[in-house]
């Protein structure tokens, strides 16, 4: 395996922080970050609103596993708690696709991992960053791989005019090159 797809989002606390830490958290692995988005909150548990974004990371030492635990992990650093499910949380790290290093999708389905993510093709709050870094990405649903764009395009368009770009920024930090790499 070597990418994924990650999406990230806070609704406590001070937001861009709590998803500033995910990115440097995920240091070298960050190829792409959105831009910040804020949304309503999902899910039907009132709460204030999200500031959502989407990460794609690559590791060709990381299968979806890992993604899995270190997304768990940037959770626990951020102090996240879990009492309610979609309820207000300091960071929300997802894992919504991956990749193997030949580009074929991984696919899980068991207790502790969904992949694709089951209700990914149904979030603009997902579908609509991940289109800003990768305006071709595709996500498989069911068992057919579908254009992001014509899932978001599926969607009601007040679900998609829910998703507001802000003039908010998250920084992908410059890392040194490992040693013994080009």
């Amino acid at each position: 395996m070597s990418r994924a797809v990650l999406s990230i989002g806070s609704n406590l606390g001070d937001r861009l922080a709590w998803m500033q830490s995910a990115v440097d958290g995920l240091g070298s692995a960050v190829r792409a970050v959105s831009g910040v988005y804020e949304t309503e909150a999902w899910g039907g548990v009132p709460q204030g609103p999200f500031l959502n974004a989407v990460l794609v990371v690559d590791d060709p030492a990381a299968d979806e596993r890992h993604w899995l635990r270190r997304a768990h992990e940037l959770e626990q650093a951020a102090e996240r708690v879990r009492t309610q499910r979609w309820g207000p949380r300091t960071l929300d790290v997802d894992v919504i696709s991956c990749r193997r290093a030949d580009g074929m999708p991984v696919r899980s389905d068991d207790e502790e991992l969904t992949l694709p993510h089951p209700r990914a093709h149904l979030r603009a709050f997902v579908l609509v960053p991940w289109l800003s870094v990768e305006p071709d990405a595709r996500l498989t649903v069911g068992d057919r791989s579908r254009a992001v764009q014509d899932l978001l395009d599926d969607l009601d368009p007040a679900e998609r005019d829910g998703v507001a770009l802000t003039d908010l920024v998250l920084h992908r930090r410059e890392w040194p090159a490992r040693v013994g790499s080009n």
